[in-house]
């Protein structure tokens, strides 16, 4: 929480706005096993029934991911765990994990993405070949990824045609198939590229709800490692002009600005494909709550306070 401490009275007085509560409705956050063993109460920060993301990074073994979703589904959470297809090894290891996800916390939601790692470890290389398993039958809810500002893994040379064509597949994935769908976004830090990309999807066909990627309070420094380290485009520039201004190094980053800009896009026009933001929590759990919880109004009650 130290990092709160540098905030501005004004700042801190500064009134919730009806649009910024409608966007911060039934928001999602982020957390992995190792962060989320810091937290000694969930309800304490998040509203009841908020999406917990379980990122699975190479490295991590199951059955922390596994203790993580029981500790968050017990807490009355909906879990969703990554399933990032290169780091794992074939379909009989695929059907365990998802086996233990649901016989130990009841999992019914999953994030299906390509993951971080170059080369697969095994049979998998995208979120089509684990949609076209068919092992995520019967869940309630699947979401793929998505980039606004463009995948150089997946178009090496720049432009989005791979990626787009990827999309327009799991569009039609989610037209034969009873789950309901989204894109959850990498995290961009510009309101007009986000905009544009999420308009572009509509005219392109894609219409499947867009669960926007937010990067949560965090020191500069901070999200600029990972900014970088995630392959964030042109919107990094907004990092790195406040990096220029010396008074604000030393002042955390947060996303107040870009979820305005959003939410007054939103309220002014119903259509856009943004749904629900999607928190990364860099400057931790704690910092990210709370900024939703002074930013957010009724959208950020936690749930032992409700």
């Amino acid at each position: 929480m130290a990092l709160l401490k540098f905030k501005r009275r004004e700042d801190a007085a500064a009134p919730v706005t009806p649009e910024v509560e409608a966007l911060l409705q039934g928001y999602s956050i982020e957390v992995m096993p190792r962060t989320a063993a810091k937290v000694e109460n969930f309800r304490e920060l998040l509203p009841q029934g908020t999406r917990v993301y379980i990122a699975h990074i190479d490295g991590t073994p199951i059955e922390e991911m596994i203790d993580t979703a029981r500790r968050l589904a017990r807490d009355g959470f909906n879990v969703m765990p990554h399933f990032p297809a290169r780091i794992i090894k074939d379909r009989a290891t695929l059907a365990e994990w998802i086996a233990q996800y649901r016989g130990e916390a009841d999992v019914k939601q999953a994030l299906l993405l390509a993951g971080g790692v170059s080369n697969p470890v095994g049979d998998f290389e995208n979120s089509l070949q684990l949609m076209e398993t068919g092992l995520f039958d019967g869940f309630e809810r699947l979401h793929v990824a998505g980039h606004p500002e463009g995948n150089r893994d997946i178009d090496p040379k720049g432009g989005d045609e791979q990626v787009m064509a990827a999309l327009r597949w799991k569009q039609a994935f989610s037209e034969r198939t009873d789950a309901k769908m989204a894109i959850a976004t990498q995290f961009a830090f510009e309101a007009g590229p986000i905009i544009e990309w999420a308009d572009r999807l509509a005219a392109e066909g894609i219409n499947l709800p867009i669960h926007l990627g937010v990067a949560g309070p965090a020191k500069l420094q901070t999200l600029l490692k990972f900014a970088i380290a995630c392959g964030v485009g042109p919107s990094l520039r907004v990092l790195q002009r406040r990096a220029k201004d010396v008074t604000k190094l030393v002042v955390p980053f947060e996303p107040t600005e870009l979820i305005n800009e959003l939410a007054s896009h939103k309220a002014a026009n119903p259509n856009f494909g943004v749904e629900s933001i999607h928190f990364f929590p860099l400057g931790g759990i704690k910092t990210n709550a709370t900024w939703a919880i002074e930013n957010g109004g009724s959208a950020a009650v936690p749930a032992e306070t409700a």
